[in-house]
Parts: C-alpha cells; sequence; structure tokens
C-alpha cells in the first residue's frame, strides 16, 4: 500500500498532468475505470502501473484481472494518494500511468476508408467527442495535426472514455504533410467549411462513398484559405433551424457518421 503522498512515485504520475512531463517521461495518465479497462483489455502493452484503491466496487475485480492477465504491474493506494496523482477533483479510484507512442502513418492510411484530422483542435472536450465519434463511426485512424491539444493531455483522455485505445492515433507536426500522405494514400481530402459546397449534393454524387479524410479546423476559425486549397473539396453541413452553427464536436459526429452510413450502403 503506497500511502506516502510525497513519493517519488506519486510526484512523478502527477507531473504528468503537463505536456512537458509528458514529453520527457514518454508516459500519460488514464483515469477512471472505464478508461483504464479499455486500456488494460485494448493496448495492455502500454500500461506501466494501475494505482487503485481498496474497495468494492462493481470494476475492481475486473481491473485487478486484467491487470494480471496482462503483466501490468498493479499497486494499491490511499485515497489520498490517488487523488495526489490525479488531474480530476473527484478521482473514481483507479488511475493508471501509459506509455505514450509514436507511428507510421503513412501504414495506417494505406488502405484506411475514413480518416479524421483535426488541425489546431484546442479544447480538450471537442477533441475527445470527435475522437469517440470516429470510433464509434468505425474510422481508421485519427489526426492531430499542427497546434492541435495534445492527445494524451488528462482531459482528452477522460473524454474519450476509452476510445484513444481502439484506433491508431497520431500527432503530426503540420496539416500539409498529413493531407500529402493522405492523397498519396487515396483518399479523397475534405474539410468541414461553412463556405464549402453542399453536403446532400456531394452525398447524392456519391462522394462520401468513397475513401474518404475528413479535415475539422480550429473551433473559432475554422481553416484558413491556405489551409482549405490544401485539400480537394470543402463541404458544409446545412442548418435548417435559426442556431447560427454547430459545435465542432456536434458538426464533426454528423459529417463522420453520415461518411460511415454512406460507404455502408
Amino acid at each position: 500500500m503506497i500511502e506516502n503522498v510525497k513519493s517519488g512515485r506519486v510526484r512523478r504520475a502527477a507531473a504528468l498532468a503537463r505536456k512537458k512531463e509528458r514529453v520527457a517521461q514518454g508516459r500519460f495518465l488514464v483515469e477512471g475505470p472505464q478508461a483504464v479497462r479499455e486500456l488494460l483489455a485494448h493496448r495492455p502493452e502500454l500500461a506501466e502501473t494501475v494505482y487503485a484503491t481498496t474497495g468494492t466496487e462493481a470494476w475492481q475485480h475486473e481491473i485487478d484481472q486484467l491487470a494480471s492477465d496482462g503483466g501490468v504491474e498493479l499497486e494499491r493506494v490511499t485515497p489520498e494518494v490517488l487523488a495526489a496523482m490525479c488531474d480530476t477533483v473527484t478521482p473514481q479510484g483507479v488511475v493508471a500511468v501509459a506509455r505514450t507512442w509514436d507511428a507510421e502513418l503513412a501504414e495506417a492510411l494505406a488502405g484506411a476508408r475514413l480518416v479524421v484530422v483535426m488541425h489546431e483542435v484546442r479544447d480538450p472536450g471537442n477533441a475527445g467527442a470527435v475522437l469517440r465519434a470516429a470510433d464509434a463511426a468505425g474510422a481508421d485512424a485519427v489526426v492531430f495535426a499542427g497546434e492541435s491539444i495534445d492527445p494524451f493531455h488528462p482531459k482528452v483522455v477522460r473524454s474519450t472514455t476509452g476510445s484513444l485505445f481502439h484506433l491508431p492515433v497520431f500527432v503530426a507536426r503540420g496539416l500539409v504533410g498529413v493531407v500529402d500522405a493522405a492523397k498519396a494514400a487515396g483518399l479523397t481530402t475534405i474539410a468541414a467549411d461553412v463556405r464549402g459546397d453542399d453536403l446532400l449534393a456531394a452525398r447524392a454524387a456519391g462522394v462520401l462513398a468513397g475513401r474518404v479524410a475528413w479535415v475539422f479546423g480550429n473551433e473559432a476559425r475554422g481553416l484558413t484559405e491556405g489551409e482549405r486549397a490544401l485539400v480537394d473539396r470543402s463541404l458544409r453541413l446545412p442548418i435548417y433551424g435559426a442556431a447560427e452553427s454547430l459545435n465542432l464536436a456536434t458538426a464533426a459526429s454528423v459529417l463522420i457518421y453520415e461518411t460511415a452510413f454512406a460507404q455502408r450502403d
């Protein structure tokens, strides 16, 4: 049982709330039973240590067993120690330290039918919700491009509710390289933009039924003219009511699912 909130292991885990430390350590925090369960079930090779309080919660036995099956170190901690490690105000009894990863984007794009690219997306809730929608719709990869929020940020990890561990996720320095790689892999690159062509006409023409890489821009400004010029075409989601716009996560979810429907029709 780890009881000292000032121990080195506790301090190192707590430091992972900061991107500088995540990069330096090559690790990130996974908080809560749902996210830890998905980590252990789908990517146990990434899990380094699971820290859990002693209790009778329904998830306790399952996570203990998954950690054991995956050969992952399991440590018991006091509630105070867990609180010192976590980014949340009210921890849910378990947190894991996992290793970040690097992967080759071109390999994931080869043969992919649906790819989601977020460029300069800054809000962790939006980023996590888009990733979760991409996972639910059967996307083959998600890319965080440019100055998008770090996918290993604790709030992003929590908001994906485990989807981070279900599909390939990449970090790319700039949009140009991602779009070029998608085109080289044979994907049609489409920007979501209010100045784009009509989505329904494009859907009727079969545009969404092919292999598609969607590009979503910053929540406040979208994509610049130069960024839109990089992709094959831009499409807009129609608004039939009086709302000025939809937020990024909602619009992206609709467009991702429209594409998933078209590809399966």
